[in-house]
């Protein structure tokens, strides 16, 4: 809980309307060409698979280019050919680019577990610690630009999932001193399929 605490004292202080982001968006819209096949050319995968960009702040996208580029935290083949040439200066601007865009709607979410859903993301678990996920990502998943914690809201159930599941298991590790594999670990494969849904509901 520790860990917890640190991380939301740190969202609740970040001074986020001071942040300015480093990267330039016009570059970063024809860098950001070739991630059009997967993401959609705006940042609006069409694929549940294949993550949604738009909105995404740009430090998050930054530190995940890095580890995939690094296959520290976060292994994918694809992901590694694709930001294999990008310098750091390519990934700030391709960061800016979908930061800039706007996420175009809520996805596709079963209704029978969005109660379920709603309930841990809005209040976690009490009998578990198991802490809102509202506390680090906002109250409509909207993130934090100036800590870097993910725009979440609106995101595919299935990608979610996905990676929630890999923060559990260990195949994910690119949260800051734990974070989020501390925290999957309270949830159980339900909890985890519920909050899923209900994020994707988000707007």
């Amino acid at each position: 809980m520790n860990k917890f605490i640190a991380a939301s004292l740190i969202t609740m202080f970040s001074l986020v309307g001071s942040v300015h982001a480093a990267g330039d968006a016009e570059a970063g819209k024809s860098k950001a060409a070739a991630c059009g096949g997967c993401h959609g050319v705006d940042g609006n995968s069409f694929v549940p698979t294949f993550p949604k960009l738009a909105g995404q702040n740009e430090k998050y996208i930054v530190n995940q280019l890095k580890a995939f580029k690094d296959s520290k935290g976060r292994k994918n083949d694809i992901m590694a050919g694709m930001v294999a040439a990008l310098s750091e200066q390519d990934m700030k601007d391709i960061g800016a680019y979908f930061f800039s865009q706007k996420l175009s709607a809520a996805a596709p979410a079963d209704e029978s577990k969005l109660a379920a859903g709603r309930e841990i993301f809005k209040g976690g678990n009490l009998q578990t610690h198991l802490p809102a996920c509202q506390a680090c990502h906002g109250p409509t998943g909207a993130g934090n630009p100036g800590t870097g914690y993910a725009q979440v809201g609106g995101q595919y159930a299935d990608y979610t999932k996905a990676q929630l599941m890999a923060f559990k298991n260990g195949d994910r590790t690119t949260d800051e001193k734990s974070v989020m594999r501390d925290i999957v670990k309270m949830m159980s494969d339900e909890d985890i399929d519920a909050v899923s849904q209900y994020i994707a509901s988000l707007k």
